[in-house]
């Protein structure tokens, strides 16, 4: 199913552009990782932009309006909540402190986005002004979700870590119809994600198929899976941060570090400087003088050779730099006479030529 909208090529959050050739967009999803300590939450915005970051996402969970007492947890990792919904909880942040984050994200130079998994938490971030939506995998299938978020007009970046290309195909369909900007992320929900199952693959698929900009929302905890998404031209990139993979919580295995943050923030700057600036493989030989001439040969000969000496070929080789006379020279250098003594060390000139 092909799709066709009047937006393509590039999107705006604020004042990042991407899409159509633009810079990758680099998001740092905090997800959990704060483990509902607002200072923490704080310090890995400071992390997120000293790395570079372009998007600090954290996810706003009310426990009341998602949850219920049956939800199972994911991954059974925790020693202090007795249930799913405590635990969601203690995640919880008020209003007022979600406005601190944002003011301090954008204080810090990064765009301030969260995944609401509630309506509740939809108008809550819509009054803080956040710039766009990510909707995450499991809320694709959220009718009620989607079409509040829709109303706001803000560009939305939907995730499909667990979706069938009908669902995929059916969400970003609601948003053409509503004329509201989107992109697409290829994410695997699995956590950690096996290199096999990342599908960096699919980035392209979901580039033709949708007509617009397309990333990878990765749970692999590694920086290739980035890399590789990044040499293919992604547009969008997400990666779980944390300060250390032995910190406490369930998304720490499927995280990378700031420290490797920051060097998929290096290849990021490295291989969109290497895209936009294609090489005309003629111009640069031509601007290559000084080095084809220091590294390339002209002819010499293998042994002295006195003057008088009729020249064959088996007296010659090559030897740097390329100064001299070149191999296309060999046939009339061969058979000519010396008319002054050459030894080894030395290039054969046509002035050393009876012609």
């Amino acid at each position: 199913m092909t799709i066709s909208m009047d937006m393509t090529g590039s999107i705006s959050i604020g004042d990042r552009q991407f899409g159509g050739g633009a810079p990758c967009l680099l998001i740092a999803e905090v997800a959990q990782a704060h483990d509902g300590s607002l200072g923490q939450a704080h310090a890995l915005v400071d992390a997120a932009a000293d790395v570079g970051a372009d998007v600090i996402k954290f996810q706003t969970h009310i426990a009341a309006e998602e949850s219920t007492l049956e939800e199972p947890f994911r991954v059974n990792f925790s020693r202090q909540d007795e249930t799913r919904y405590a635990y969601w909880k203690r995640m919880e942040f008020t209003e007022d402190q979600w406005k601190g984050l944002a003011i301090h994200a954008r204080e810090r130079g990064l765009l301030f986005m969260s995944s609401p998994f509630s309506d509740a938490a939809v108008k809550m971030l819509h009054g803080i002004g956040v710039p766009a939506w990510k909707l995450g995998s499991g809320e694709v299938y959220n009718g009620s979700l989607i079409n509040l978020i829709s109303q706001t007009g803000l560009p939305v970046l939907i995730s499909t870590g667990m979706s069938y290309w009908h669902e995929i195909d059916e969400a970003v369909k609601t948003m053409a119809n509503e004329g509201i900007p989107y992109a697409v992320f290829q994410c695997t929900s699995k956590y950690p994600t096996p290199l096999e199952q990342v599908g960096v693959n699919v980035i392209q698929e979901m580039r033709e198929r949708y007509q617009c900009p397309v990333g990878l929302s990765d749970h692999s905890g590694n920086i290739y899976t980035a890399l590789m998404a990044l040499a293919q031209g992604c547009d969008m990139l997400e990666l779980h941060v944390t300060f250390d993979r032995r910190m406490f919580g369930p998304d720490t295995s499927s995280s990378v570090t700031f420290q490797e943050f920051e060097v998929i923030h290096d290849a990021r700057e490295a291989f969109y400087r290497i895209a936009q600036n294609p090489v005309d493989k003629d111009a640069l030989a031509r601007s290559m003088g000084l080095a084809r001439s220091a590294f390339g040969k002209s002819l010499a000969p293998i042994r002295t050779l006195e003057v008088g000496t009729i020249i064959d070929e088996s007296m010659l080789t090559f030897k740097k730099p390329a100064t001299g006379l070149k191999k296309s020279d060999l046939d009339d250098v061969i058979g000519k006479r010396l008319v002054r003594r050459i030894e080894p060390k030395e290039l054969i000139r046509w002035s050393d030529l009876e012609l």
